[in-house]
């Protein structure tokens, strides 16, 4: 019998501009997920940004070599070995991992191109397909430019087939955020591979990724600093005051700090304890918030690790956290697929209401809130039936996040 060729995906991602656990679980996700329901995956990065100065520490590093290097070992955690490029956009345009011929051959016979991100300004080879599609992780800004026609964004969709967002509430009623006429965008949330984020699941440790992650950063990656069992924590970036957008006459902002300091007295109205893992963040934030009862950790002193990463959530007792300022007011609905790793790792998940929940069941296992009455409350109803709400927090991930239920759909918007 002759076999079959499996049709392919190409993710055209950014992981060495992000090259922390956070975004190399995210791109993983999508591609062990596609793979999983039968499909040939790629990655490819041909964005022409250049690659994070945690991967290039000194000024005579190649930074086109130390990025694939990177890239290589994230890949071969997964036995993707042979299945990504690199494009050095950046600097030269040499190919990396796969060579020129390669890479645009494996272009013209892709079923789907994923632009995630949308961090990807598309090439003529990824145009010529017409089958490129638009993945936007973070809602709003881009919305709010194609309301203003700016013609750049206009020109920079154009040659996608299809347009996906992580803005879970877009087009609803109550959701803020202007609908395009010309775009349209289908709501698509994160997708988990459930199984990978259970308490017993400890996946083989491949040399190579952590140990280039550690090099690459110079941050000491391999060393592990879990989760604590009785403390409710979170990963993120504290202060970040660019990417502010103007919309109807009002300033909504990108950094979470500010979000964050509405609910700063948290710790004091509760017995709970709350952990902040950081990055982003000078010393005078950490003494106000440790003077108001938090816990702060340096995230990058295990969040460049996989490992590490995922056993800092496994071990957590759930998740606190907030979103940003342009997903509250606005409604989007953007939900954060960190917040979908806790949920599949059997932890409940307290997080700030954006509108999520016109879509996703709350009050068992996943509590959205707007006042600090409402964190409290939820407090003490995960911790009178822990449990319960643990369990619950397991079948909403499978329900509603795992690969084999977001990705199909996605699938099935494009034809495959």
């Amino acid at each position: 019998m002759i076999a079959i060729p499996k049709k392919k995906i190409v993710l055209l991602g950014l992981m060495s501009h992000i090259p922390v656990a956070g975004a190399a679980w995210l791109t993983a996700q999508y591609l062990i997920g596609f793979q999983r329901l039968g499909f040939d995956v790629y990655y490819v990065e041909a964005h022409g940004i250049q690659p994070a100065g945690m991967l290039v520490r000194q000024p005579d590093v190649d930074s086109s070599a130390r990025a694939s290097q990177y890239i290589a070992g994230i890949m071969r955690r997964f036995d993707l070995e042979h299945h990504w490029a690199f494009h050095a956009l950046h600097t030269d345009g040499r190919y990396y991992g796969m060579t020129e011929n390669q890479v645009k051959d494996l272009y013209r016979s892709a079923a789907l191109i994923v632009n995630m991100h949308g961090g990807t300004v598309p090439l003529p080879e990824h145009a010529a397909t017409g089958r490129l599609v638009y993945l936007g992780t973070d809602p709003v800004e881009l919305e709010i430019e194609l309301y203003h026609n700016r013609q750049e964004t206009i020109d920079f969709l154009a040659p996608h087939c299809a347009f996906f967002t992580w803005g879970l509430n877009y087009g609803n009623p109550d959701c803020r955020m202007p609908v395009s006429e010309r775009f349209h965008f289908q709501p698509s949330p994160p997708p988990v591979v459930v199984d990978l984020w259970q308490a017993d699941s400890n996946p083989t440790r491949q040399p190579g990724v952590e140990e280039s992650l550690a090099s690459a950063s110079g941050y000491n990656a391999v060393t592990r600093q879990l989760g604590p069992s009785d403390t409710f924590t979170t990963v993120g970036n504290w202060r970040q005051t660019h990417r502010q957008v103007e919309f109807k006459g009002e300033v909504y902002h990108w950094s979470k700090h500010l979000e964050f300091l509405k609910f700063i007295d948290l710790p004091r109205q509760t017995r709970q304890s709350f952990e902040l893992a950081l990055s982003s963040y000078q010393e005078a934030d950490q003494r106000l918030l440790e003077s108001k009862g938090w816990k702060v950790r340096d995230a990058l002193t295990f969040s460049t690790d996989l490992d590490a990463y995922r056993q800092y959530i496994c071990r957590s007792r759930g998740e606190f956290t907030v979103a940003k300022d342009q997903n509250v007011r606005l409604r989007s609905g953007w939900f954060s697929e960190r917040s979908a790793q806790y949920l599949a790792a059997g932890k409940p998940v307290i997080t700030q209401e954006t509108g999520f929940s016109n879509i996703l069941p709350t009050a068992r296992g996943l509590f959205g809130f707007s006042t600090l009455e409402e964190i409290v409350d939820a407090v003490e109803s995960i911790n009178a039936n822990y449990e319960q709400h643990c369990r619950a927090a397991s079948e909403l991930a499978r329900e509603f996040f795992n690969y084999d239920v977001v990705l199909p759909k996605l699938l099935a918007a494009v034809g495959l």
